[in-house]
């Protein structure tokens, strides 16, 4: 950063940081201690939707780097298109599994990036849920480096349970980089994975 960067008041971005995806499964037991979630084992990358040759061949390369996972049944990464028109790559899991899980949303995540996808990804996250009809993501990011928890309040309205996910926000602050800004923690109502 410039000195004209300083003087304009001008940022660099925050540049992506896949690595804090390994950081899920300590915040996970932070997450079941502190408030009775445990993983689903679903968890998504969400893009802007791309078409082409080459973004099908790039799914088909990631689809065969988790296919060699033999334990896993149905498919490895499941494309899906949201009601808002966003792309999202699906991965199911054991809940148990919550590790390989984040192999996989980091794997995706890198094959995006590494075939020059990398400004259309917007954010992973990995589902979690308390026994009952409660869920709960851990929404990582992509362009800031943070996570930041999403609630849905059970039903068909779109409404969140903000109390739940300002009180995770001090709960995992020293497992995961909570993003600061209350503003970006956006809804991803219908997500799959979630």
């Amino acid at each position: 950063m410039g000195l004209l960067d300083i003087l304009l008041g001008r940022s660099k971005p925050v540049a992506p940081d896949l690595d804090q995806l390994f950081a899920l499964p300590s915040a996970a037991v932070t997450l079941e201690v502190a408030a009775g979630f445990t993983p689903t084992g679903s968890g998504a990358v969400c893009f802007a939707t791309v078409e082409g040759a080459a973004f099908e061949q790039m799914h088909r390369e990631v689809q065969a780097l988790l296919d060699a996972d033999t334990d896993r049944a149905g498919p490895p990464v499941e494309l899906r298109r949201d009601g808002y028109g966003y792309s999202w790559l699906v991965s199911r899991r054991a809940p148990g599994e919550l590790t390989e899980l984040v192999n996989d949303l980091h794997a995706v995540n890198t094959s995006l990036e590494a075939n020059g996808f990398g400004p259309q990804l917007l954010c992973s996250l990995a589902g979690f849920t308390d026994g009952t009809d409660r869920t709960l993501a851990l929404v990582y990011l992509y362009k800031r480096g943070t996570f930041y928890p999403f609630a849905p309040l059970p039903g068909a309205a779109e409404r969140r349970d903000t109390a739940l996910e300002l009180q995770l926000k001090s709960v995992l602050g020293d497992d995961l980089r909570i993003e600061p800004d209350l503003g970006r923690w956006f809804p991803v109502w219908g997500a799959p994975g979630l």
